[in-house]
């Protein structure tokens, strides 16, 4: 692969398109071989690891009628799930709890994927090096699609065959894990076209998980409003859940994703020649000749920098908390009241209320997603690092530490004020349903509070890995992703508790509903002060770059 990224073009030689394609998707696959495999093994294996629990929740005819019941009832669930086509199996019941969320993380991850290959490489200058050997021009963008594409088609057999390992329906597995994958191909389409507007991997990526946003929107606006119906077929999210799995299954819908992946993807391509290397097609603003008196600071440049994301992740965490409040007065008939379920919620929430542990178990979620935040907050200064715009800032008087601290401040006190903004939306929402909307909001800040040490802990693995391992700053995600799968999916599958106390989102007392004891939060407090420590004096003593 080297030899043949590094050999240069003979002079007035013409290059084909796609040569280097091959070279580049094995480079794009050693790039990614830690991430990539968390997003395939967490969306493949989630559906059929919670087959056996749907007997436990609805054990018997009339708790699966409430279930039905309880979700046609309430659009906040239809806005949230989608349709429940059938919910009197465990297929049918899958397919409305996680059909949507597969579909709109896959096309996360598709869009990340795509401009981290693409843009991001254009960014760094490492595409414009590949550029001058014998690489096409479209091979670039043509590796990062196959790769995601790839991922997106494999997460998709790999649903199928582990439902059919379940022992569900064949048709109803299959239509499933092509509703996936379909998602995934559509929104590595719509990356494809971004890549080519944006003039940075940031702005692109913004664009790509802004055409997810608006699809999830379309898609809950058109499931939950009874004269709307229609804008939820404008959504790619929406075909997913249109091919019913499990429930008759519409196979003419896969027409839908099928031409749009080809006419948007087609668009990325033409676009592709219509733009000079580095640069958009939508050319950035240009900036003052000098700069304001508000960026005369490292805290303030780290603020600019960061303002971005630190919003988007408020918008993000105020629409799950308002969504998910709404729905929490109405979670007891949602889920039933078998004795597992109280004991599937006691382990998840800590309390025998199964609203109050809802709210708990919401809570922690929030604090376990604004943890990556911390991740991306404090992984932004290895960026700044490695793009090499920071020796010019350490060549004044600026010192390591300050300028440090300026991203760290807005990695620890940023997740605080996410977790604050989605447990005060949740509390307030589900006040306004129960009438009680002080004691709603005074007791889930009880819950904030105890769950934000947890979320600083995954911030300081972080910040200790970027001051001692710099070069493996990256898994930095894994950690934060395995603290997340430990915690969701562990109770559910009753791991043994020693694997459970490895993620610590378990330790923090379960507010509401449990005692609270502060043993935990001080050890916690101290394992967040030593590795911000270790990561500082590390930071300080090694070489830049």
């Amino acid at each position: 692969m080297t030899a043949t990224l590094s050999r240069p073009a003979p002079a007035g030689a013409r290059v084909h398109s796609l040569v280097g394609t091959r070279s580049l998707i094995r480079l794009a696959l050693r790039r990614d071989r830690v991430i990539l495999p968390i997003w395939i093994v967490l969306l493949s294996i989630v559906p059929a690891s919670t087959v056996s629990t749907y007997a436990q929740f609805y054990p018997s005819a009339a708790s699966r009628a409430a279930l039905a019941a309880g979700a046609i009832a309430n659009p906040s669930f239809s806005l949230l799930y989608g349709p429940a086509f059938d919910l009197g199996t465990a297929g049918g019941f899958i397919a409305w709890r996680m059909g949507g969320f597969l579909a709109l993380a896959i096309g996360l991850m598709a869009v990340f994927t795509v401009t981290r290959h693409t843009r991001a490489e254009e960014d760094s200058g490492r595409a414009e090096l590949l550029a001058s050997t014998v690489v096409g021009r479209y091979a670039a963008l043509t590796s990062a699609v196959t790769v995601s594409a790839g991922a997106s088609l494999l997460i998709g057999v790999i649903q199928v065959v582990t439902l059919i390992g379940a022992k569900q329906p064949a048709s109803g597995a299959l239509a499933f894990g092509v509703g996936t994958a379909s998602a995934g191909l559509v929104f590595t389409a719509v990356a494809a076209v971004a890549v080519q507007l944006a003039a940075y991997s940031r702005t692109a990526n913004g664009i790509g998980t802004a055409v997810v946003g608006v699809a999830f929107l379309l898609r809950g606006a058109g499931d939950s409003s009874s004269g709307a119906h229609w804008l939820s077929w404008l959504s790619p999210l929406g075909w997913a859940q249109q091919l019913r799995p499990f429930a008759g299954e519409r196979w003419w819908v896969l027409v839908l994703p099928v031409v749009a992946t080809l006419l948007v993807g087609a668009v990325g391509y033409a676009l592709l020649p219509r733009r000079d290397f580095g640069i958009g097609l939508i050319p950035p603003r240009p900036g003052p000749a000098e700069a304001a008196p508000s960026l005369r600071s490292p805290f303030a440049l780290a603020w600019r920098l960061q303002r971005g994301p630190l919003l988007g992740w408020v918008i993000g965490l105020a629409v799950g908390g308002a969504v998910f409040g709404s729905i929490a007065s109405g979670i007891g008939g949602l889920v039933g009241k078998t004795e597992q379920t109280q004991q599937i919620f006691e382990r998840l929430g800590g309390t025998n209320a199964i609203v109050d542990a809802f709210l708990s178990t919401m809570v922690g979620l929030f604090a376990m997603l604004t943890s990556l935040y911390g991740v991306q907050a404090t992984l932004r200064m290895r960026t700044e690092e490695t793009a090499l715009r920071l020796d010019p800032l350490l060549a004044t008087r600026v010192g390591r530490l300050r300028w440090a601290a300026g991203h760290l401040v807005f990695a620890y006190l940023g997740t605080a004020l996410l977790v604050l903004v989605g447990g005060v939306l949740l509390g307030l929402t589900n006040g306004l349903r129960s009438g009680d909307v002080g004691g709603s909001v005074g007791r889930l800040l009880e819950s904030v509070l105890v769950q934000v040490p947890a979320a600083w802990v995954v911030i300081g693995v972080s910040t200790l890995m970027f001051g001692l391992l710099p070069k493996f700053s990256g898994a930095a995600w894994a950690v934060g992703g395995l603290a997340l799968v430990i915690s969701l999916f562990g109770p559910v599958v009753n791991a043994p508790q020693a694997v459970l106390d490895v993620s610590p989102f378990q330790h923090p007392p379960k507010l509401p509903g449990q005692e609270f004891t502060a043993t935990p939060l001080v050890w916690l407090l101290v394992v967040v002060a030593a590795t911000l420590a270790a990561g500082l004096i590390g930071w300080r003593r090694r070489d830049v770059g």
